[in-house]
């Protein structure tokens, strides 16, 4: 197997990645630093990331969560807040596909496959993401054709969200957006482009894998079915 495959599936990065690490010389395969493209025995050789021993999983896990706000979704975290690791309990070394951020509820996918969360997280899939947004008063038809176009940050347009505006109750306003790129913080920087300030920002569907009635914090397996409709998107 190519060394680089063998990172990616066991979750350490995705394969551009993995070379970069290879580069680096922070890979090393039975004591001696790897180089990019070599092949290496994934039953015998042992490898090693930064010192860590890496291994292939001896089996697959695929949960699909609720995170809270509240939670960072990193292994560990340098200010010692929650994690989202801290709600699932899993024998195997889980990794998330994407990130929700700090203040960011809803759907997150865990796993433990490389190939599968590289494939699923890989821009050139276009997996789409929708999120249910909350924002104070309410927005104007020229608001949603500005964000549906791509708004203009930094002298820089964003990518174009399908933006619907579902129901208005006299004080807020709930919207149904749906990107399919997932730039770094991209839902909370078109509002604010805009003028408005997300009152509450949920994830509740990552192609057809839907939030469904999970309760904040709850988790379970992706079903053969969700996995199917995921696989099917490259």
């Amino acid at each position: 197997m190519r060394l680089n495959k063998f990172l990616s599936n066991s979750g350490v990065a995705s394969r551009r990645k993995c070379d970069e690490l290879i580069k680096a010389g922070k890979v090393f395969v039975n004591g001696k630093q790897a180089s990019a493209g070599m092949q290496i025995n994934e039953k015998r050789d042992k490898i090693t990331v930064e010192g860590k021993v890496i291994s292939l999983p001896s089996s697959f896990v695929y949960i699909k969560l609720n995170k809270p706000k509240g939670y960072a979704c990193t292994a560990k975290d340098e200010k010692g807040r929650k994690t989202i690791y801290d709600l699932v309990r899993c024998d195997e070394r889980l990794f998330s596909i994407g990130r929700l951020d700090y203040d960011t509820e809803g759907l997150i996918i865990l796993t433990n496959d490389g190939d599968f969360a590289n494939k699923v997280a890989h821009p050139r899939y276009h997996t789409e993401k929708e999120y249910r947004v909350t924002i104070e008063g309410e927005i104007k038809e020229s608001e949603l054709a500005v964000m549906r176009k791509g708004v203009v940050v930094d002298g820089e347009r964003m990518p174009s969200a399908r933006v619907e505006r579902i129901s208005f109750d006299g004080k807020n306003t709930k919207l149904s957006v749906v990107i399919d790129e997932g730039q770094n913080r991209q839902i909370r920087r078109m509002f604010e482009a805009i003028g408005r300030d997300i009152k509450l920002l949920k994830r509740v569907r990552i192609g057809e894998v839907k939030l469904g009635g999970l309760s904040r914090g709850e988790y379970k397996d992706l079903t053969e079915t969700e996995l199917n409709s995921l696989a099917r998107l490259w």
